[in-house]
């Protein structure tokens, strides 16, 4: 279930280091591969009234895993975009889904 959120960071480079990332991902978390989802967000910047690029930004949402998990998961993300797409500078954020807050198909955790 957890949810890979990526803004500012062009799909098509996502697909090129998707799979061997979900594989260190799927070993980080102990979770199934199916459960992992990656959502490539197309947004626009705009500073000082002027479009911009955006500053590549990914948010993992998911149940609580503990501080461990979360910094090796931080890490295995982190890693696989700066060194395979060149990319020098990106934030990382976890959002934590609390279960009895959660629903599927209308139903809570």
């Amino acid at each position: 279930m957890p949810q890979i959120k990526i803004r500012g960071i062009n799909e098509n480079q996502i697909c090129e280091i998707s799979e061997k990332m979900i594989d260190e991902l799927v070993d980080a978390v102990k979770c199934p591969r199916d459960y992992f989802e990656i959502e490539c967000i197309k947004s626009v910047a705009i500073r000082n009234g002027k479009i911009a690029d955006v500053y590549p930004f990914v948010e993992v949402a998911w149940f609580d895993r503990g501080h461990e998990v979360q910094d090796t998961v931080a890490k295995i993300i982190t890693d696989n975009i700066r060194e395979n797409l060149n990319i020098e500078n990106m934030d990382l954020a976890f959002t934590v889904f609390e279960k009895e807050k959660y629903y599927e198909n209308g139903e809570h955790f």
